[in-house]
C-alpha cells in the first residue's frame, strides 16, 4: 500500500486541482475523486495498485469505469449516464467525448442531493420505517432479477469465501500497529474461523440452489440515496467480481450491519424481516451471523486504509482508528450473540397482533414468521393476492398444515441462534402447546404476547384493513364472528407465560405500554 503518491497519482492530483478551478466541488474517497458541477458528477479513479484492486493503468481505469456504468444502471439508471474521456493536459484538462487522446477517464453521473443519502438522513433523525420497507422491496426485486452464478465458476464456494475472509484479516493486520489491536484482531479471526466451520456445509448448498448472484457488493447506507422518497442504491463494487458475485444474504447483511453500527438494530431487523417475508429465503439466516461479522470487518479495513491516505490530519487519523476499533468490536459482538427465545402472538383479527409482532422483532432483534404470509406461500399464492379463486386455504386441514410449517420453520431458525416471533392467531390451545413444547425441547425462553382490543375496535380495524388491501390477512367481519365464538381461552398455566398488550382505538402501536414491555423482558430473561 502506498503512502507516497506515485508519479501517475501525482499527475492525477494536478488534474483534479485543475478541474476544481473550473468551479467544481470535490469529494474524495480512498480510491476515487468525485467532482461536482451544478447538475453533474464526474468520478475519477485513483491510479492505485492495492491488494484488492488495480487501477494503476489508464486502460484499467477505462475498463472499470465502463463496468461501473454497466453495474449501476441495473439499480440507478437515472443517475449513471456514461463514461467520458478527459483530454487536454493534466494542467488544463478538457472534459467530454470529443477530447482525445484521453489522459484520463471519468464516470459521468447526474448529481443528486447528498443530504438525501441514507446515512445522512439517518444522522438527521429523518429515516423512517417506510424507507426501510421500501429498501427491502428494492433489494428483493433486484435479487430476483439476477441470474445465478455459473456452476463452473468459483463464485460462492467455501474456498472463495475463505480466501476473501483471510485476505481481509491479512490486510488489517498489516495496517494496525498496536499490540492491543492485533490481539483484538486475532481473537476476532479465531471466532470467525469457528463460525466459518459451522457454515461451511451450507455455502455449497446455497450456491447449488442459485443464491449466489452478481449483486451490488458494497451496499452500506452511504451508497443508497432517497430520490422521491424511494431508496436507490448506487456505487456498485466494480473492481472485483469475486466481491460482487455473492450470496444474496451476504448483500443484505451489509445495510443491516451498517444500521447496527449506527445503533439502529431495530431498523436492521425490520429490513431483514421485510426482505425475508417477500423472498421466503429463511434458509439464508443460517449464514447471517457470519456475513454480518464479515461486513463489519470489511468496514474496519476501509477505515484502516483511510489512515494511510496522504495529507490526513492527526484528528482525522484518530477518528479513522476509532472507527476501525468500533467495527471490530461490533464484529466480535455479532459472533457472540445471546440466547434465542421463542415468542408467539395471540389475538383475534384486528387486535393488532401483526403490529405487535413487528414491534417485538425490532426490540428483540428477532425473526418473524407470519401465518397469513406463509399460509399463502404454502399454497402458491402471493402475500397480497386474494385466495378466493384458489383451494380453501383456511380449512381445518390447511390450518394444521400452516401451523406445522410454522413449527418447522421456527425450529430451524432457533437452531441458527436467533429469536423467533410467530405471528399467528393461536386461538386453539393445541396450537399454542406445540410451540411451548418446542421451546422446552430446545431449552429457550418462551412467551405469549397477547394482543387485545374491544369488539368495536376489532371490527373497525378489519374494515379499514380490507378497504386498503395492503395486508396479507383476508379476515372479514364474518371470520371475526366465527373465531370469537370458537376461540379457546388461555389456561392458567399459559397465562404464567403471557403478557397482555391492550390496544386502544386510534392507536398506531404498542410502544407506550411500558409495563407490558418490561414484563415481556423479565419473562424472557427468567425462562
Amino acid at each position: 500500500m502506498q503512502n507516497k503518491p506515485s508519479a501517475a497519482l501525482q499527475q492525477q492530483l494536478q488534474l483534479i486541482h485543475a478541474l476544481q478551478q473550473q468551479h467544481m466541488e470535490l469529494i474524495e474517497t480512498h480510491i476515487s475523486w468525485i467532482l461536482l458541477s451544478e447538475d453533474t458528477a464526474y468520478k475519477v479513479k485513483k491510479a492505485l495498485d492495492l491488494d484488492f484492486l488495480d487501477f494503476s493503468t489508464l486502460a484499467g481505469r477505462e475498463f472499470y469505469c465502463k463496468e461501473e456504468i454497466r453495474l449501476n444502471r441495473r439499480l440507478a439508471p437515472d443517475i449513471y449516464i456514461d463514461v467520458i474521456p478527459i483530454g487536454g493536459s493534466f494542467e488544463a484538462p478538457l472534459l467530454g467525448l470529443g477530447h482525445l487522446p484521453a489522459i484520463e477517464y471519468a464516470v459521468r453521473m447526474r448529481r443528486f442531493d447528498g443530504s438525501n443519502q441514507m446515512d445522512v438522513v439517518l444522522a438527521a433523525g429523518q429515516l423512517r420505517a417506510a424507507h426501510i420497507d421500501r429498501l427491502a422491496v428494492t433489494l428483493a426485486r433486484f435479487h430476483a432479477s439476477l441470474p445465478p452464478a455459473d456452476p463452473v465458476s468459483a463464485f460462492g464456494t467455501a474456498e472463495a469465501i475463505l480466501a476473501v475472509d483471510e485476505q481481509n484479516f491479512e490486510q488489517l493486520g498489516a495496517l494496525l500497529h498496536s499490540a492491543a489491536d492485533h490481539q483484538t484482531l486475532q481473537a476476532l479471526q479465531q471466532a470467525t474461523a469457528v463460525e466459518f466451520a459451522a457454515c461451511r456445509p451450507i455455502f455449497g448448498q446455497r450456491r447449488n440452489d442459485g443464491f449466489v448472484r452478481e449483486c451490488h457488493g458494497d451496499l452500506h447506507l452511504s451508497n443508497i440515496v432517497l430520490i422521491d422518497d424511494q431508496p436507490v442504491p448506487f456505487d456498485c463494487l466494480e473492481f472485483d467480481p469475486g466481491l460482487r458475485w455473492i450470496d444474496v444474504i451476504n448483500e443484505l447483511a451489509f445495510p443491516m450491519m451498517d444500521l447496527m453500527h449506527r445503533q439502529q438494530g431495530g431498523f436492521a431487523f425490520r429490513l431483514l424481516n421485510a426482505y425475508l417475508e417477500i423472498t421466503g429465503d429463511y434458509a439464508g439466516v443460517a449464514l447471517l451471523r457470519f456475513y454480518l461479522a464479515g461486513r463489519a470487518t470489511v468496514r474496519a479495513k476501509v477505515s484502516a486504509i483511510r489512515i494511510t491516505q496522504p495529507d490526513l490530519s492527526q484528528a482525522e487519523a484518530a477518528e479513522a482508528l476509532a472507527s476501525v476499533r468500533s467495527y471490530l468490536t461490533l464484529a466480535d459482538t455479532l459472533l457472540h450473540s445471546g440466547a434465542p427465545t421463542l415468542i408467539i402472538t395471540h389475538g383475534l383479527p384486528g387486535s393488532g397482533k401483526s403490529t405487535l409482532a413487528l414491534e417485538v422483532l425490532e426490540r428483540q432483534h428477532g425473526i418473524r414468521l407470519r401465518s397469513d404470509v406463509e399460509r399463502k406461500r404454502l399454497f402458491g399464492i402471493d402475500a397480497l393476492d386474494n385466495s378466493r379463486t384458489a383451494q380453501n386455504i383456511y380449512s381445518a386441514a390447511a390450518t394444521r398444515q400452516t401451523y406445522s410449517l410454522l413449527l418447522q420453520m421456527a425450529r430451524q431458525l432457533l437452531e441458527t441462534g436467533y429469536t423467533v416471533i410467530v405471528d399467528a392467531a393461536f386461538l386453539r390451545e393445541d396450537e399454542r402447546a406445540m410451540f411451548r413444547q418446542l421451546a422446552r425441547q430446545m431449552a429457550v425462553g418462551f412467551a405469549i404476547a397477547s394482543a387485545q382490543a374491544d369488539a368495536v375496535t376489532l371490527r373497525s380495524r378489519i374494515q379499514h384493513r380490507s378497504a386498503l388491501g395492503t395486508d396479507p390477512s383476508e379476515a372479514n367481519g364474518s371470520v371475526l364472528d366465527r373465531l370469537t365464538s370458537v376461540q379457546q381461552p388461555l389456561s392458567p398455566e399459559e397465562l404464567a407465560h403471557t403478557v397482555i398488550f391492550e390496544s386502544q382505538a386510534g392507536s398506531n402501536g404498542f410502544g407506550a405500554l411500558t409495563d407490558s414491555w418490561d414484563k415481556l423482558d423479565k419473562l424472557l430473561a427468567a425462562t
